[in-house]
């Protein structure tokens, strides 16, 4: 007997989101590992790191190039279903809140990518200090919009909110749903 690899258009994407520490990372990590299969980490941290000086607009694009090609890449190596820490959709935000505008390469990347599950974290976790966090006094705001975008997408979306626990099990229960 033997066993044939699961083809990448069976993989369901599922794609966490959320304004600033929201705690994206912690659920993608958690998700990745409760379902034994790819995260695709958030590229920025790893990009703004190593810039060492405050980003432009400029930036942002080749963030979003960065992330889909993680993306690209771990795609082959999930497990039934691959979960991203962000996608464009923040990079679109990020853009527009802070220069006004968004590069148009990045929109039609967007458009162009397609999820089958939003996780969307919530803002009832406190704030946490960290140099690449700049927002802590417009959390609402930018929830409001992120739920907007969010929702034009037309792809499910289940909100994720309170304390850990609950926030695990509300992302496990709306996985597990979606792979039936």
């Amino acid at each position: 007997m033997f066993v044939t690899k699961q083809t990448t258009s069976t993989i369901k994407k599922v794609c966490v989101t959320g304004p600033e520490c929201t705690g994206k990372s912690d659920l993608s990590r958690f998700l990745a590992e409760y379902f034994k299969t790819a995260w695709v980490q958030e590229y920025a941290r790893a990009y703004l790191n190593k810039l060492n000086l405050p980003y432009h607009q400029a930036d942002l694009t080749k963030i979003a190039h960065g992330q889909l090609r993680m993306e690209d890449e771990w795609l082959n190596e999930s497990n039934r279903v691959m979960i991203c820490d962000t996608n464009l959709i923040t990079i679109k935000i990020w853009s527009e809140f802070k220069f006004g505008n968004c590069d148009p390469q990045i929109i039609e990347k967007m458009n162009s990518r397609t999820y089958d599950l939003f996780l969307l974290c919530d803002i009832d976790l406190p704030w946490e200090e960290d140099p690449q966090r700049e927002h802590p006094d417009k959390r609402e705001q930018l929830w409001t919009i992120y739920k907007n975008e969010v929702s034009k997408t037309g792809v499910p979306y289940t909100v994720i909110g309170g304390d850990r626990q609950a926030r695990t099990s509300k992302a496990i229960k709306a996985i597990q749903e979606l792979l039936l």
